[in-house]
């Protein structure tokens, strides 16, 4: 992910310190942890070659990446939907190769509906692009829905009647990226109370040049979080500390369910930096997340 990047020489200068629980959250969280939150961690995509040699086999062919995605995490973010229509068919196959396991596919929802003009006439492709996604059966997650950087709040209208054509039946997450949305406080508290209204969640997105995208506020019991690392500069790290200590609040405050995504700038450093998370996560807050074994790791085990 490119959004928000900025020269690795200005990373030491920037305020990475998460945002204050903001007060509307006690008005979703119910202050009692949940018998069994659930906490789904993955990446963007699993097509990356990068991977071959680290966490997929030597030679594994672009076909079986999946396959062994599922082995390493428990969720995806899956970016391929925003770029075509799937139908039921390809939906499935997906599906079949985390059958048995508690895994999430959360799909993008199409470009063709979202950043392709207006959102109003296009009850016709969205459709489409539910009736496929929904193929996944007990393995969809939150559908993922992301407007363009230039889409701002003078179009409010324009979203909340989008986002209220949506079934409630699934559930989405929204994500709005221009400035005015965050920097204004009166739009910033309609579009979050909009959000509540419509059980629909916010997504959060932490990266180096756009603070204010890390907002923290939550309008279901549910988080999805888009963190950016850099390539395992030490900033990750301490970012990476202070989200553990988040998410170990928001499951105390009784949250259902946390999804959270680890980008990078080079995704080949991905892998890294979720089994720094996952052992920090499995121990501060005593769950049993599945962590990506690298290759070294699967060969000495035999």
């Amino acid at each position: 992910m490119e959004f928000g990047r900025v020269p690795e020489s200005e990373l030491n200068t920037i305020d990475f310190t998460l945002s204050a629980e903001p007060a509307f959250n006690q008005y979703v969280l119910k202050g009692k942890q949940q018998k069994h939150p659930k906490v789904y961690l993955g990446c963007a995509k699993w097509g990356r070659t990068e991977w071959i040699g680290k966490i997929y086999p030597p030679k594994t062919k672009e076909k079986d990446f999946l396959e062994h995605y599922v082995k390493h995490y428990n969720s995806i973010e899956l970016n391929a939907t925003h770029y075509k229509v799937y139908g039921a068919t390809g939906i499935e196959k997906w599906a079949a190769k985390a059958e048995g396991k508690d895994f999430k596919f959360c799909p993008k929802m199409y470009q063709g509906v979202t950043h392709r003009g207006n959102l109003k006439g296009k009850d016709f492709i969205t459709t489409e692009f539910l009736r496929g996604i929904i193929a996944f059966k007990e393995h969809l997650g939150p559908v993922f829905v992301q407007v363009s950087d230039s889409f701002s709040p003078k179009r409010k209208e324009e979203l909340y009647d989008f986002l209220r054509s949506l079934p409630t039946d699934m559930q989405f997450f929204m994500e709005v990226r221009h400035p005015d949305w965050f920097t204004k406080p009166d739009i910033s508290e309609e579009l979050f109370a909009k959000l509540k209204e419509m059980n629909i969640g916010a997504v959060i997105t932490d990266t180096s040049g756009r603070r204010d995208c890390a907002h923290m506020h939550l309008t279901v019991p549910k988080t999805f979080i888009r963190y950016v690392g850099n390539s395992l500069h030490s900033t990750d790290y301490t970012r990476v500390d202070a989200w553990i200590d988040r998410m170990r609040y928001w499951i105390e405050q009784g949250i259902e369910e946390i999804y959270f995504f680890m980008h990078m700038h080079d995704e080949a450093f991905s892998p890294e930096l979720t089994v720094y998370m996952v052992d920090k996560l499995n121990a501060t807050c005593g769950l049993d997340l599945q962590k990506p074994v690298f290759v070294q790791q699967q060969q000495s085990l035999f």
